[in-house]
């Protein structure tokens, strides 16, 4: 449909002597009433053509010679052109879905674009909790949906696994151990808590026995710190496993940036590029120069490198491996980080229009209402594991995906365990599986469902069938706008509105009829929103089950 007009428009502009060369946007209008396709192109025109927008896009209508594929064409408020299609051609393309499926859903917008996505990236000092399953959930959904729109994704996981917090994690699993022994042991002031420490002493009492008794910490730092980051780590490819979440191309060690030399190496490069300074014993990077409001120490008076350092590192890291696109995704708390690796990528020299920064809201969780607090295997979080438990990794996903990921999420427990409207996934879900069984007793009545070649749609002429086909039509142009977005929860909010049509449409109408050419166009509209249904939800990392 977008080809169509944009091809239309592009022989108009010529025709009236307009160089076709710029980008033609293609929306969908807030208002059925508008149309099925808008565009704001005699918008952008105005300011060159020295025209009111309104005015260009009459005669850009008027000048429309091929208008066999449209019903009508209108301007609209201050220019807007907006194209309602014939039901032939509604017919056509529904039936191009049902023969050709996935090949026509898709806009090759990557067209091989190498994109790097970062996320999760948790510190392995503990199991993952709910506000990294969300992040999880985002970064998946992204990859998979560029994937999908033409580029060639890598997803990456970052491990902190150097610096004071693998140190505490270390002490922490040491004094709990040295406590089962019966030894009298002072927990770290700021050690890691929660059951799962308990677990982890209990395991590695189990595996060394009596090996570490009585030993102070600063003669097994190494050991029982490198055991126990080894098992977290461990823990949290279990998680992203049991949450259905598809494999890590790589896993980038902060430790190996030190041990490679990359840290010294990046601010080396950054100070041969006049960004580096030494003021008070320490150094300092010139990120106030860029979009920083401070500049920033990279090595302290003590010599010893800050967090911000190893970061410096691992982004010039991803701009040796010569991606075209990189994206990161952190948690909301890291907002006020954006700025200095904003600095750090211009220092770099890099343009970072290329380079984007996604922020993943916090979670809270809900019972009856109110606010849960779930058990204390973690401390003071609540574990992705145990989401998972309660909800089921589908469930979890899709919720996750129902608001911009910098949006605050609510996570009722109740609502989301639940085989009703109220349940988003379900209610998508439950669409899928009433298809499947329309299917089956289409079957038993000796109706062909798949061969939709000898079908005439043209008795699909109900508003709600059209309709229907209306929103099924405009998918690919919801994938391309949430890719070029980086927003796949666009695709949530459309799976719902498509499941709602749906549903309303089977109560209202019945598919199989006494009339076997009507059941047969009916059940090619069910047909194509299966297809539609499937490949939305396994971009989400969704399942689409057959029976519910």
């Amino acid at each position: 449909m977008k080809k169509d007009i944009i091809s239309i428009l592009r022989i108009t502009l010529t025709s009236l002597g307009i160089s076709p060369d710029q980008h033609i946007e293609i929306e969908i209008p807030r208002e059925q009433t508008f149309g099925d396709i808008s565009t704001p192109v005699a918008m952008g025109m105005a300011k060159g053509l020295k025209k009111p927008p309104k005015n260009i896009a009459e005669e850009i209508v008027a000048s429309i010679k091929d208008k066999t594929i449209f019903e009508t064409i209108a301007v609209a408020g201050p220019g807007f052109i907006n194209f309602t299609f014939t039901k032939e051609y509604l017919y056509a393309s529904l039936q191009r879905i049902c023969e050709q499926g996935k090949a026509v859903l898709r806009e090759n917008i990557g067209n091989g674009m190498r994109v790097l996505v970062e996320y999760v990236s948790a510190n392995p000092t503990g199991p993952l909790h709910i506000g990294h399953a969300r992040g999880a959930a985002v970064g998946n959904a992204l990859c998979n949906l560029l994937e999908e729109s033409g580029f060639r994704v890598e997803r990456e996981y970052y491990i902190n696994d150097a610096g004071r917090q693998i140190t505490l994690l270390g002490a922490s699993v040491h004094a709990r151990y040295q406590q089962l022994l019966g030894i009298t042991a002072e927990f770290p002031d700021e050690g890691y808590r929660g059951q799962y420490i308990d677990d982890e002493a209990a395991a590695l009492l189990r595996q060394a026995q009596e090996k570490y008794k009585n030993l102070p910490f600063h003669e097994c730092e190494h050991e029982i710190t490198e055991w126990s980051y080894k098992r977290m780590l461990d823990l949290i490819k279990e998680d992203i496993s049991t949450f259905d979440i598809q494999n890590f191309s790589s896993w980038i060690s902060e430790k190996k940036l030190y041990e490679n030399r990359a840290v010294s190496q990046a601010i080396q490069t950054l100070k041969h590029n006049g960004y580096i300074y030494e003021k008070d014993g320490a150094v300092w990077f010139r990120s106030s120069e860029f979009e920083d409001d401070k500049d920033r120490v990279v090595i302290k008076s003590d010599g010893e490198y800050t967090y911000f350092a190893s970061d410096i590192a691992y982004h010039k890291a991803k701009l040796d491996r010569k991606f075209d696109i990189i994206i990161d995704i952190w948690g909301a708390d890291h907002h006020g980080y954006i700025p200095r690796i904003n600095s750090v990528m211009k220092a770099f020299g890099y343009d970072i229009s290329h380079f984007r920064i996604i922020l993943v809201q916090m979670v809270s969780l809900l019972k009856h209402g109110i606010p849960f607090q779930m058990s204390k295997r973690a401390g003071t979080f609540i574990t992705l594991s145990e989401v998972v438990n309660l909800v089921g990794a589908d469930n979890a996903k899709f919720i996750f995906l129902t608001r911009k990921s910098d949006s605050h999420l609510e996570f009722d427990i109740d609502v989301i365990s639940s085989q009703s409207a109220d349940n988003p996934v379900y209610y998508v879900q439950y669409a899928h599986a009433r298809i499947n069984s329309i299917f089956e007793h289409a079957h038993k009545k000796g109706i062909r469902v798949h061969d939709t070649s000898e079908h005439d749609l043209s008795l699909l002429s109900a508003k709600e069938e059209l309709d229907l086909i209306k929103k099924l039509l405009v998918y690919p142009l919801i994938l391309e706008g949430a890719a070029r977005a980086f927003e796949p929860h666009r695709i949530t909010f459309y799976l719902q509105e498509l499941a709602r049509m749906f549903h309303s449409y089977y109560h209202k109408y019945k598919v199989i009829t006494d009339q076997k050419e009507l059941s047969a166009a009916r059940l090619a509209l069910c047909y194509a929103t299966k297809i539609i249904l499937i490949d939305a939800l396994s971009i989400l990392g969704v399942t689409a089950p057959d029976k519910m």
